[in-house]
């Protein structure tokens, strides 16, 4: 992935461009042209080739919609994405699209930012309605809060593998977007963290939140109009478990994938009152050495614990 660290050239940094007949081409049509391109695309070439293009680049009309997700999924995941500089360039980008967007900005969806730019996000785009922003290291609470105070119309919020937003950001947002139907808060596999080994920095990916049923009472109180929720490899229990659907009447959607503390009994009696719920179940392989002997006792009881069959011949 190739997000430019320069910042965005001015009016007088563009050239005349290759023909005037490139240039003579009335803003309407440029528009036309340009809204067809994806936000990668516009960045590596229609930006620099003149001065009329370098301003339709810059319309607000072109900047409704944020979308940096789609090239980080096509992209195998690359430990440079977790410096300093690819993160003040994501930054950089995000920054000059909330200000060409003059408000107008309604989805963000990208990783790897941090406070710098939410702030400016908080300022600017109070309509903003899709926030996702997975695996930001320096994303924390006080811009979160700002998000929270400024941006009450959100209906989306992804902040998975934020580590540095804790239960209190839940609770802000909760109380100041009525609105929200979706929330993903999703961990990284400290069950078996080999799969982000070389990529995610370690002293990171050993900061996984142990809040999880701080965070599970905050949702349940504060947030019950939910009715997509992911919370995967979180640490709550049976008690979180509850607080959420005890609150969450609504959810039709609950992912508890890699949720090693609950059991299928504690699944059941927590949402027995939800009659449309879709659950994706915490059922899965989890490697020996993350269990004590004593606990469990032998391996048929973690067999039965979480239904796996996978220690069953």
């Amino acid at each position: 992935m190739d997000v430019r660290e320069q910042s965005p050239p001015t009016d007088s940094s563009a050239d005349s461009g290759p023909s005037s007949d490139w240039a003579e081409l009335t803003h309407e049509c440029l528009i036309n042209i340009l809204s067809r391109l994806t936000l990668e695309q516009l960045w590596t070439g229609p930006l620099l080739v003149c001065k009329p293009w370098l301003r339709a680049c810059k319309d607000p009309c072109l900047h409704s919609s944020f979308d940096l997700e789609t090239r980080f999924e096509s992209s195998p995941e690359s430990i440079r994405w977790w410096s300093p500089e690819f993160e003040r360039r994501v930054d950089s980008v995000l920054r000059s699209v909330v200000g060409w967007s003059e408000g107008g900005l309604t989805a963000i969806r990208a990783r790897h930012c941090s406070d710098r730019a939410l702030y400016l996000v908080a300022e600017r785009c109070t309509n903003l309605q899709v926030l996702s922003i997975k695996s930001c290291q320096n994303v924390t609470d006080a811009s979160m809060a700002k998000i929270a105070f400024r941006c009450t119309n959100l209906r989306e919020l992804d902040i998975s593998y934020c580590y540095e937003v804790s239960h209190e950001s839940l609770v802000l947002i909760g109380r100041s977007c009525p609105n929200l139907k979706v929330l993903k808060r999703n961990l990284m596999n400290w069950l078996d963290p080999s799969q982000h080994v070389a990529v995610v920095p370690s002293e990171y990916l050993n900061a996984c939140p142990q809040d999880g049923d701080s965070e599970a009472a905050a949702i349940g109180k504060f947030m019950p109009r939910l009715e997509h929720l992911e919370i995967r490899f979180s640490k709550l229990t049976a008690k979180g478990l509850t607080s959420i659907c005890d609150g969450c009447i609504d959810l039709v959607h609950l992912d508890l994938s890699g949720c090693a503390n609950l059991t299928s009994c504690d699944i059941v009696n927590a949402t027995s009152n939800l009659m449309n719920l879709d659950i994706i179940k915490p059922n899965f392989y989890i490697p020996r050495s993350v269990f004590h002997a004593e606990r469990y006792g032998h391996w048929r009881l973690y067999d039965e614990r979480f239904q796996t069959d996978v220690f069953r011949i």
